[in-house]
């Protein structure tokens, strides 16, 4: 499908593509709400335009700002089109929390951000979402509207979170934050063999971290890497990965106790440009693989949790299984629950589950794995979900990713902007009775 060529943020043209459009060419049924959510491989819901998965092309941020993102200084504020994927964005010295800590470079902007966005800046800036100060979107019945706190104040509210259900986001508006040009990130590997005792005191470090410093701890089997030895390939390892949203001197004060948790087996913790670390782990994220992602927000972690995540990651038989440990708290945190769709601001960590075969042999068996592992972290749930770390797209696993007030609000949005609900290809909330 091809139906975003010749579209602009701004200005608009009178041939601007609108849902109404797109309905018309297709015929009756529901459209890819997915369109503006990237690509998001693992989902593999994202329309083909000419740029590729996920974009129109070509796009224009603003007059005299050519190309799909463009960014203005004196405001400090940037202007991404559908476009701005694969590091395009992310390029910028300037950059907004626009990416996300896995799988890299390759996610697009929109969709990241429509679900909340969980990045590698999260306890300093926030989430994405909360860095976004407007959006275009073309709504069910054709219509162009600009979604912001001050006009039509209820979607902007449930773009937030609330993932692609109430129409086509053309463009986003941002707030900037500096990073760089050059951050202290980067991981850290340790032996299978002292996980718990990584993971215990990782998580003991979490409790008085400033919220420069934003980390996660990756369970995983080690890939075939030049920077691990060739004898832990194929085995269990853990891996603390961290970027200091400060400079880079205060940087390696804060992160030194990470690269002390034990022996490691590789160190690349160090001063390096902040897309480098964005796109670290790329090569190991190649295209066409089966995927299967779930997650889990987490009250706490205490030492049964972790020694239940160990159990469960040995019992997995996926060529590649990773558990990821997100810690959140600090700005994340001190945005008002009801401010924004995504309503979870009280998890002090995020689960997230992968299962990644590079055939379809097996991979049922290896999502199923990822779903008792789910099942498994129940006793340290808050309950709900982070809808971008999941595979799942059925009603009941959808409503149950909310909060039970902040699901009616999304129902209340959605049945004013799209009460047939054309756009349902996605972790869809259905209208008032089409549930």
């Amino acid at each position: 499908m091809q139906h975003c060529a010749g579209t602009a943020s701004a200005p608009r043209p009178a041939g601007f593509v609108t849902a109404a459009a797109v309905t018309k060419e297709l015929g009756p049924g529901p459209v890819l709400a997915d369109v503006n959510h990237g690509p998001r491989p693992y989902q593999g819901r994202a329309l083909t335009g000419p740029g590729g998965p996920g974009r129109c092309s070509p796009t224009s941020s603003g007059p005299g700002t050519p190309g799909p993102a463009g960014v203005r200084p004196p405001g400090r504020t940037l202007s991404a089109g559908q476009a701005a994927g694969d590091g395009q964005a992310e390029r910028l010295r300037l950059v907004v929390e626009l990416c996300p800590g896995e799988p890299g470079l390759s996610t697009g902007i929109a969709g990241f951000t429509l679900g909340g966005g969980i990045g590698w800046l999260l306890r300093e800036y926030g989430l994405t979402c909360d860095s976004l100060l407007s959006a275009d979107v073309v709504t069910a019945d054709g219509q162009l509207v600009t979604a912001s706190e001050h006009e039509h104040p209820d979607l902007f509210w449930a773009l937030r979170g609330g993932g692609g259900n109430f129409g086509v986001v053309t463009s986003m508006e941002f707030r900037l934050h500096p990073a760089g040009p050059l951050v202290f990130a980067g991981p850290v590997f340790y032996p299978g063999a002292a996980a718990a005792e990584v993971l215990r005191g990782w998580r003991d470090l979490t409790k008085t971290m400033p919220d420069q410093l934003t980390t996660l701890a990756n369970i995983l089997i080690a890939p075939p890497v030049p920077f691990l030895p060739e004898a832990v390939h194929g085995q269990l390892v853990v891996g603390i990965l961290g970027v200091y949203a400060g400079n880079v001197e205060d940087g390696a004060k804060a992160a030194q106790p990470l690269r002390t948790l034990g022996e490691p087996l590789a160190d690349l913790m160090g001063p390096m440009p902040y897309t480098a670390m964005q796109s670290l782990l790329d090569p190991l994220w190649t295209a066409g693989a089966q995927n299967y992602f779930t997650g889990a927000l987490l009250s706490g972690l205490t030492d049964e949790t972790i020694d239940t995540l160990l159990a469960r990651h040995a019992a997995g038989r996926a060529p590649v299984r990773e558990l990821h440990l997100h810690h959140c708290g600090g700005a994340m945190a001190r945005v008002p629950a009801a401010a924004t769709a995504f309503a979870h601001r009280n998890a002090a960590y995020v689960l997230n589950i992968i299962a990644r075969s590079p055939d379809r042999e097996g991979f049922p068996e290896h999502a199923g794995w990822a779903r008792a592992t789910h099942q498994a972290m129940d006793p340290w749930t808050t309950g709900g979900a982070y809808v971008n770390f999941t595979s799942e797209s059925g009603a009941d696993k959808v409503q149950a990713s909310y909060p039970p007030d902040t699901y009616a609000r999304l129902v209340t949005v959605k049945d004013r902007y799209d009460p047939a609900n054309l756009f349902q290809l996605n972790q869809n909330i259905p209208p008032s009775g089409r549930s």
